[in-house]
């Protein structure tokens, strides 16, 4: 196993203040969590970068920036394309509404920066939704703007119920892998009772146990033992 150091230099290219303060303080503990950070991330029932890709969604929706921007490194670097960060961006509207898709258009920026394309559109702040997919729209040049211009014109028609339904539909993600993220937002937020009702609602369409383990294994990392309890209390016993 390479050191705590030489394991997130590869992760994330340097070595993050934080991790150099474990090692500082104590190094025995940065290993430990190395070991248990490099297990869940690796390829089991969800690949690394669809874990990647839900702690970015998962992030976003609790508007968590940084942890949010460190993920989308993650899923870029994994090969994740716009089109499907865009997607994952889009369901923590369904959270915690304008604020998530302010905080997500951060990632979106970012990814964009990692794959050298410049950005030229001015942002806003504090964007109203609609403003917000327009920008979307504008920074996507040259990507599939088809989910998100399906998306402002159901905003627009006022038609909550429709655009609820559209951000959770197959399009290049998949609804499970939405409703994934859903469950993963609902235990960062140590709100199990609601994440148990989407754990079944992702069976219905094909989420295995193994795979709301996963979840519940990179909700961990982000949110603490806690996130666990929650998770776990609605997985199935083996």
């Amino acid at each position: 196993m390479r050191s705590g150091l030489a394991y997130f230099k590869e992760v994330y290219d340097i070595v993050p203040g934080w991790v150099q303060k474990m090692h500082d303080y104590r190094p025995e503990l940065l290993e430990c969590y190395t070991s248990l950070r490099g297990g869940i991330m690796s390829d089991s029932a969800l690949t690394r970068k669809e874990k990647d890709i839900l702690l970015v969604g998962m992030n976003a929706a609790r508007l968590y920036e940084r942890s949010m921007l460190y993920h989308t490194k993650g899923a870029i670097d994994a090969g994740a394309t716009i089109p499907e960060l865009v997607e994952y961006l889009m369901v923590p509207y369904l959270y915690n509404g304008a604020k998530a898709l302010n905080t997500a258009m951060k990632s979106l920026e970012y990814a964009l920066s990692l794959q050298g394309k410049r950005n030229s559109v001015s942002i806003k702040n504090d964007g109203t939704m609609e403003e917000l997919l327009i920008q979307i729209i504008q920074l996507m040049d040259g990507e599939d703007t088809t989910f998100i211009e399906g998306a402002l014109s159901l905003l627009r028609s006022e038609r909550d119920d429709l655009l609820i339904e559209k951000i959770m539909d197959d399009a290049v993600v998949s609804r499970k892998m939405k409703q994934l993220l859903m469950v993963g937002i609902f235990i960062t937020e140590l709100k199990g009772q609601q994440a148990g009702i989407w754990m079944e609602t992702a069976r219905e369409n094909g989420a295995s146990e193994e795979e709301l383990a996963d979840v519940g294994f990179i909700c961990l990392l982000t949110a603490g033992i806690p996130a666990w309890f929650e998770a776990s209390d609605s997985l199935a016993e083996k």
